[in-house]
Order: C-alpha cells, then sequence, then structure tokens
C-alpha cells in the first residue's frame, strides 16, 4: 500500500489500537493492521467470530460484550491510543459507547463504515422503513410467510407475530443466536444457520424452499448481502421490507481502508510522516 511501511516488530511495549470488529470489514482491517506490525486488540463478541481474525504476535483478539464499567479498565491494560470502529451498522450500542469513552478520555476515534447500497426505489417490491417499531406497528406481516435476515438480536421482537403469521429466520452459525431465535418461538424448521456471504442461488432456493411471500432485512450493505435480496425480490416479485440503518453521529467516519490505515499509524507509530520513519 503506497505510503504506508511495515515497522519493525517492537521490543518494548508500544500502546495499541482498539478495534471493534465482528464484520468482514474488520477482518480485512485487522489484516492490513497486522501486516503492518502494528499492535492492536481485536474485541468481537462471540467465539466463531474469534477464529476469523489472523494470529500474529501484534494482535490479539479478546471475546465477549464491553459494558461501560468495564471500559476504563479494558483502555488501561491494552494501553489503547487509537480506536477504529468496525462494528456492524446495527450494532450502535458499542458504537455509542466507544464514541462517549474516545471523547471523555481524549482518545482519537474513527468510524469505518460499511458502505451502503442503493435502494431500488423504481420497484413496488422493495419498501424501506425507518425501524422495527415502524415495521411491528403497520400490518405488513400479518398472514404472511416472511423471511426475517435481521440478526439475532431482534428476533424476540417479533414473537408476538408468531401466530398471526408464518415466519423464518436465517442466523449466524453460533449458540448463542439458535437460543435466541428457539426463544422467540421458532421451530427448528424455520431456522437456517449460514454464514455471509450468501450466493444468489443458495438466497433464491432458499425463497422457493419455504414459499417466502415478504422478506425483512437490514441495510446492511454488499457484505450484507443486501444488493443480492434486492434483485431477487424484484425478479421474484417478492415484497423486501429493508430496515434503515440507525443514525449515530459519528466523530469522523470513512470506508476508505487506506484512510483507516494512515489513522492507525498516525496515533501508534511515532515519528511516522509521509511513508518515512525520521
Amino acid at each position: 500500500m503506497q505510503g504506508l511501511v511495515k515497522i519493525p516488530t517492537p521490543h518494548s511495549p508500544l500502546k495499541r489500537l482498539w478495534l471493534i470488529g465482528g464484520t468482514s470489514e474488520s477482518v480485512e482491517l485487522a489484516g492490513a493492521i497486522a501486516s503492518l506490525n502494528l499492535p492492536c486488540t481485536v474485541t468481537v463478541t462471540t467465539t466463531a467470530a474469534e477464529g476469523l481474525y489472523p494470529k500474529t504476535p501484534l494482535l490479539r483478539v479478546r471475546v465477549g460484550c464491553l459494558d461501560a464499567n468495564e471500559l476504563a479498565e479494558f483502555l488501561q491494560q491494552e494501553q489503547i491510543a487509537a480506536i477504529l470502529d468496525a462494528s456492524h451498522p446495527y450494532a450502535v450500542e458499542i458504537s455509542r459507547m466507544a464514541i462517549a469513552t474516545a471523547s471523555h478520555y481524549q482518545i482519537p476515534y474513527l468510524r469505518f463504515e460499511r458502505l451502503s447500497v442503493k435502494l431500488q426505489t423504481n420497484s413496488s417490491h422493495i419498501i424501506e422503513l425507518d425501524s422495527f417499531e415502524t415495521l411491528l406497528k403497520g400490518n405488513y406481516l400479518y398472514q404472511q410467510r416472511v423471511l426475517l435476515t435481521v440478526g439475532y438480536k431482534a428476533l424476540p421482537l417479533f414473537q408476538n407475530w408468531q401466530n398471526q403469521s408464518i415466519l423464518f429466520t436465517r442466523i449466524l452459525p453460533s449458540v448463542t443466536s439458535l437460543h435466541t431465535a428457539i426463544e422467540a418461538g421458532f421451530s427448528s424448521d424455520r431456522i437456517i444457520a449460514l454464514r455471509p456471504p450468501v450466493s444468489a442461488e443458495l438466497e433464491k432456493a432458499l425463497w422457493h424452499h419455504w414459499d417466502i411471500s415478504l422478506v425483512v432485512t437490514k441495510a446492511s450493505g454488499v457484505a450484507g448481502g443486501e444488493e443480492v435480496k434486492q434483485k431477487i425480490a424484484i425478479e421474484l416479485g417478492i415484497p423486501l421490507i429493508v430496515i434503515a440503518r440507525p443514525i449515530v453521529k459519528y466523530p469522523q467516519q470513512t470506508s476508505d481502508l487506506l484512510v483507516a490505515l494512515e489513522f492507525c499509524q498516525r496515533y501508534l507509530v511515532s515519528g511516522f510522516i509521509s511513508g518515512e520513519c525520521v
């Protein structure tokens, strides 16, 4: 990468980057950060996600949810010098907590935002709603065969609709996801566990297999398969409801990998100027 130089492995403790992970973008970022020999701690919420990241001496992965009470200790233990937030667009709790923490401790923060997909607004089959609340207050789901690709955390919201519609869900292959789906009233024959990306052929086959009449998804971008779902919805004439991303006021953000890596080097490498160590 032009303008970026791999630095020697340090012999003494250095400040570290906190990479908020759990997305395909964060895996790519972690690989690039590791290739530059930058000390980095990645946080993820599941052990399944842990295995996706490169294994290097300078990169470590912490599994588990961080709450506000644990953050101060985490920042001190890890000697965090900068925060790169590559969490899911709907993981607003961790983003808002990280922003508040960065402000309080005066730690540089950068949001790496997943690129959005343009909605096919010229199609009557693509419907954008501002929130799950709007969806559930309406009559969209009534007596429909609904495929929910909204993440496991949102599934309990649909529990009261189990007797008014036939609900199916696609979740990530994790114990937590499966447990949440079952607790929300989904029987085993209405659950499928797949890790993205899901091909257009498999997506279409699943809609056909379950005889789906309505799909609900989130505006998760290309990595979340949103573009594929839009194309299939239009092709098959099946309504697709897209729940818009929550609004978060990020102090600064980018979708450019090079910008993100320059941010990391700026705060982790003393004397790094324009690709030269001085």
